[in-house]
């Protein structure tokens, strides 16, 4: 991320990519309590905000005519949105930054989520030294993949197969969190003992605010992916459900404030209730962003080309397929297709007849008509579609990739 990128098109892309870096490495900071990894996340500011600025000089210079200034303004909204996420993460990672503490209950339930973020540092003379990535198939051994790579102080998002794992490096990944264990062996890491709660059984109200701003934090990042899916497919059904999202984020947000109080009158230690909430905070707000992200797209506005041409080509991309009947989807679990290692994609949503399944989990089992929202790499979206029994074609006339029957 040391280069600057030469055009508008890879500003947005890398943008995206950051300020989404930036979220996961701040609540990974807060489960692991770790400053240092807070602190990355106020490195990634900065060169945000210097990419942000450069973006919206970009924006000015490119207008030559009032049609052009209302289509690039759409770019300047999506910006303005991605640069407030960005900040939002800086808010998480001050949690660590400023000691403001958080319930151990907390910890406990992000470690028991379907999806974490986790980081290693690779040794000297472990299996993932001096190594390339594809060769090291982490999706397959760990059903994590690699988001990241740390290197001398410097990011690296762009993470291909060719790319070379050396000892120091400090890789950041996503994934199921039955792989941690394998992980850590792999790079010859320290066992790694993930946080635990209290054993009470009593249900308090500090356990319903804990439970809550877990469901915000998953609810605000299904959001933003939905969003982006929505800008990219121009969908406007998809801009309708963050909209909902949007909503259920404030009403969640003002329960768990409620919550928060009633669990102060237990003569509590308040500061972990002021972590909570100013959690809660960004949040709320990172869902409020993903509202600004869709909101052309709602109104029916004039969404500039470069928009879906940058977002298709950042590190995860989003796709919409359904599923056909008798393909390997129809009639199967998420748990069972494992889709998260190979093709490496994160369901978002499941639209099924008039309404959507939000992150829905391994039990969740997929028919013929629903369609998958999911974001992943670029290469894995042939072998998605054809799971889900489809030929992904790229079109020589319009240059755009289309879904034919595999049967």
């Amino acid at each position: 991320m040391d280069d600057k990128p030469r055009n508008l098109r890879t500003m947005i892309a890398e943008a995206k990519d950051t300020s989404e870096l930036m979220v996961d490495l701040a609540y990974a900071a807060v489960y692991f309590n770790d400053p240092d990894m807070a602190e990355e996340v106020t490195e990634l500011e900065e060169q945000m905000t210097s990419l942000v600025q450069d973006m919206r000089k970009l924006c000015v210079l490119a207008v030559r005519s009032p049609k052009e200034a209302d289509a690039m303004a759409s770019v300047l909204q999506v910006v303005s949105a991605m640069e407030r996420i960005a900040n939002d993460a800086v808010d998480v990672a001050r949690v660590v930054t400023h000691q403001l503490g958080i319930p151990a209950q907390f910890l406990a339930d992000l470690a028991e989520a379907s999806e974490v973020s986790h980081r290693v540092l690779v040794s000297e003379g472990s299996h993932m030294a001096n190594r390339p990535v594809s060769a090291l198939e982490l999706p397959v051994a760990t059903g994590m993949r690699i988001m990241a790579i740390r290197r001398d102080r410097v990011w690296e998002t762009a993470v291909d197969g060719d790319t070379i794992i050396v000892p120091g490096d400090a890789l950041f990944l996503r994934g199921s969190p039955a792989g941690i264990r394998r992980l850590r062996e792999l790079a010859a890491a320290p066992a790694w003992v993930p946080p635990e709660g209290d054993a009470e059984t009593i249900v308090t109200d500090l356990d319903r605010a804990v439970d809550v701003l877990v469901e915000m934090k998953n609810l605000s990042e299904v959001a933003v992916g939905l969003a982006y899916s929505s800008l990219v497919l121009g969908d406007a059904t998809l801009a309708a459900e963050v909209k909902k999202l949007q909503d259920r984020l404030d009403e969640m947000k003002d329960r768990l404030e409620l919550w928060v109080l009633r669990a102060a009158a237990d003569n509590l230690d308040p500061s972990p209730l002021r972590g909570l909430l100013h959690l809660a905070e960004a949040a709320e707000d990172i869902g409020d962003q993903a509202q600004q992200l869709v909101w052309l797209v709602e109104n029916r506005d004039e969404v500039h080309p470069v928009l879906e041409l940058a977002l298709g080509e950042s590190d995860d991309v989003v796709m919409g397929v359904p599923v056909a009947a008798g393909s390997s989807c129809d009639e199967s679990t998420l748990s069972t297709l494992q889709l998260n290692i190979e093709p490496g994609f994160t369901v978002l949503a499941i639209r099924r007849g008039g309404g959507y399944l939000y992150r829905p989990r391994g039990h969740v089992r997929l028919h013929a008509g629903d369609e998958l929202i999911a974001s992943g790499p670029d290469e894995g979206r042939a072998l998605l579609a054809e799971m889900c029994g489809w030929h992904l074609v790229d079109d020589e006339e319009t240059g755009e990739r289309e879904l034919l029957p595999a049967n």
